[in-house]
């Protein structure tokens, strides 16, 4: 009865909807997508093309960005959420630091600079600043983004990111001096940096020069190349690359004692790689080490002859092993356990374990023949990442959690004991909110763990509106992280969830492998169940639900709203990939065959086409308030999927409530993105999903 009165109450209580809104007209075009004996209507194609070179599509970003401007100025509490957001953004935070040749490097952002400076640190001096990119345009959209220090931290290798893109210009900075040295590379994405032990050169990976749209084209034939300081880039050497397959991608390591290249080859964003080494002082051309696209293979580090790997091969939770290096006599040195094993890292006489146990982080250590050797304490249910390499025994990392900020820790490995380096100050107190885990039942009986966040006072003997976020691909898992936009969330009153659906790699390949290709379903099925739980808890009602995804949870927003849009009053996909039957036609795309399927394969194409979100919008139906978002500059999912997505929605007879489109202009995928349209974006999101759950009127 208590959820029946509560559920009424809302509803009358709920935002009127008069009249239809009126959206800027989307001319409809006669295309239609035909495989395998199917004929699937394309009428909003022309979207597709670059917005940035074709007028027509410019235009009607120009038209759309003014209408979901006009409507969002009218929301309540926009500013009032904006400032807030800026109050808590406004505080120093660091990255986790790499030390190299005793001098420290690490990023630090005093608040609200929109991208964070590099600073170096010498042995018993203070820190100073070694790269400040935010100069670097007008706008604050040119980031800083990968950098590796050499061996003996001379110098620093960079690459600069320019308006969100995933194409990267490398630079190589003069320590001492803070001045650049001549050499630039250019066409490198998707590439790991990787010095020469000596720092006379650095290894990378680049594409081939490209004719035409490089923003949209395919990228092909990635390959190893290394770089001579002093030397122009025409006269690097070709290290690695396999044209008779020109979608494997490769990317170059070098161990912590400089002897091994390490090169590790893909062919999409599967777990699945073969893996080369080399011994750089002979000379010697990359050979196999692990043949076939089989396994998951990372590198932990290396001793002598030994390289130790993080695999998954008879081990889907993954494991450790040390392999020879020239006689390939493989050893297993940890073996696979209940926990999933994420990663793993080599540090002085010890190997770091970072798993998973139900989604929370668990750090534990081992000796070089895997007896276990301690649990590092951790300050509670949360995230960590860093634990680099090192031949000294030392490391670092960052730890967080839903209320609580990224700290930094320095870590003893001998010891095993942990010691705050720094911890971050927010104009907020962590101990006014609470974190818990629950487990629910999906559709098929998969038990599923959720994280449920919120202000320790909120009255749960009463829904309200609630933000649940989920991702559920490309083994990706989701934990606990810090976030000021959710934070603002929680303490405008309302709950955050966070459900570990299929997918990803929470538990493992059998949890990512349920979740993809003719399996997709499963992670649309999860995430409604996430919801049905959570009103059956009565922690919220479909009147007060709002869900948010970005890229591959922006197609899973998208897909969940067609397949039940009674469930929710607002949905935020952001950067999504809406049109599942193109999708590798542009950009990034084709890596994702591995978690979406091949077009050409009709059971593949059928399966895709039932749940594409672009294709499946009911007409008939009320749908939730929608405010689709994504970026001129994304080439990783490039904006196309969520301009036809949101023609389709406004063409659609789907009900009064809005169903708008906001367009950022110099922004991408989401990295590099500045702190100040990260600020404003937030504001909107949350203006839009809190008036239509109850939760700013």
């Amino acid at each position: 009865m208590r959820l029946l009165v509560a559920s009424l109450l809302l509803m009358i209580a709920a935002p009127s909807v008069s009249a239809p809104f009126a959206y800027p007209p989307t001319a409809a075009g006669p295309e239609v997508e035909a495989r395998h004996g199917l004929s699937v209507p394309d009428p909003y194609r022309w979207l597709e093309a670059d917005v940035r070179t074709d007028g027509r599509v410019a235009d009607w970003v120009v038209a759309q960005n003014r209408v979901t401007d006009a409507y969002l100025a009218t929301l309540p509490r926009r500013e009032a959420i904006r400032r807030r957001l800026t109050q808590l953004f406004d505080y120093e935070r660091f990255g986790v630091p790499r030390v190299k040749g005793g001098t420290s490097f690490f990023t630090r952002n005093s608040g609200l600079q929109n991208q964070s400076v590099l600073h170096v640190q010498a042995p018993g001096a203070e820190p100073r600043v070694l790269i400040d990119p935010n100069p670097w345009a007008a706008d604050g959209a040119t980031a800083l983004a990968e950098w590796e220090p050499s061996p003996d931290g001379r110098h620093l290798l960079y690459a600069v990111q320019d308006g969100g893109t995933d194409w990267r210009t490398l630079k190589v900075r003069e320590v001492a001096s803070g001045g650049d040295l001549p050499d630039t590379i250019e066409w490198v994405k998707f590439s790991a940096l990787a010095w020469k032990k000596d720092g006379s050169g650095f290894y990378y990976s680049r594409f081939p020069a490209q004719d035409g749209p490089k923003f949209l084209g395919v990228s092909l034939n990635q390959a190893v190349w290394f770089h001579r300081l002093g030397t122009p880039q025409a006269a690097d050497v070709l290290v690695f690359e396999t044209p008779e397959h020109p979608k494997r991608g490769h990317t170059a390591e070098v161990t912590e004692d400089g002897r091994w290249l390490v090169i590790t080859t893909s062919e999409g964003t599967d777990s699945r790689y073969e893996v080369r080494v080399a011994d750089i002082a002979s000379g010697e051309a990359p050979r196999p080490l692990m043949k076939g696209l089989e396994y998951d293979w990372q590198l932990a580090g290396s001793r002598g002859d030994m390289l130790y790997f993080r695999t998954t091969k008879g081990a889907p939770r993954g494991r450790i092993i040390a392999k020879h290096a020239i006689t390939g006599a493989e050893t297993e040195i940890v073996a696979e356990t209940a926990a999933t094993l994420e990663a793993a890292s080599l540090v002085g006489d010890r190997l770091v374990a970072q798993t998973l146990e139900d989604a929370k982080s668990v750090v534990r250590l081992h000796a070089l023949d895997g007896a276990p050797a301690g649990v590092v304490a951790l300050p509670g249910i949360g995230s960590t990442g860093g634990f680099e390499t090192s031949d000294d025994g030392i490391t670092h990392f960052a730890f967080a959690s839903f209320a609580t900020p990224t700290s930094i820790w320095r870590l003893d490995t001998a010891t095993g004991r942990a010691t705050l380096v720094r911890e971050p100050k927010v104009a907020f107190d962590p101990a006014d909110f609470v974190v818990s885990q629950i487990f629910y039942t999906s559709k098929d009986g998969t038990r599923v763990p959720a994280f449920v966040a919120h202000r320790k006072d909120l009255d749960l003997a009463r829904p309200h509106p609630t933000l649940l976020y989920g991702y559920g691909g490309f083994n990706i898992s989701e934990t606990p992280a810090f976030s000021v936009a959710r934070l603002v969330w929680m303490e405008m009153g309302g709950i955050f969830v966070l459900p570990n659906i299929r997918g990803g790699g929470e538990y493992g390949e059998a949890w990512h492998d349920a979740g993809r290709l003719l399996k997709k379903q499963n992670v649309f099925d999860d995430f409604i169940a996430a919801g049905e739980a959570l009103i059956a808890r009565g922690l919220t009602t479909p009147a007060q639900l709002a869900i948010q995804g970005g890229s591959n949870g922006g197609l899973l927003v998208g897909a969940v709203t067609n397949q039940r849009p009674d469930l929710f009053a607002a949905a935020l996909p952001a950067v999504g990939v809406m049109d599942m039957l193109r999708y590798a036609n542009w950009g990034a795309g084709r890596y994702w065959v591995d978690d979406y399927g091949d077009m050409n394969v009709p059971e593949m194409f059928r399966t895709n086409l039932a749940y594409s979100p672009y294709h499946n919008i009911s007409g008939g139906k009320d749908y939730p308030a929608i405010l689709v978002t994504t970026a001129d500059t994304d080439d990783r999912v490039v904006p196309g999927h969520s301009f036809k997505y949101a023609a389709a929605l406004q063409a659609a007879s789907i009900g009064d409530r809005p169903h708008l489109i906001r367009i950022e202009t110099r922004a991408g995928h989401g990295s590099g993105k500045p702190t100040d349209k990260i600020i404003a974006e937030a504001a909107d999101l949350w203006a839009f999903a809190g008036y239509w759950t109850g939760l700013t009127r």
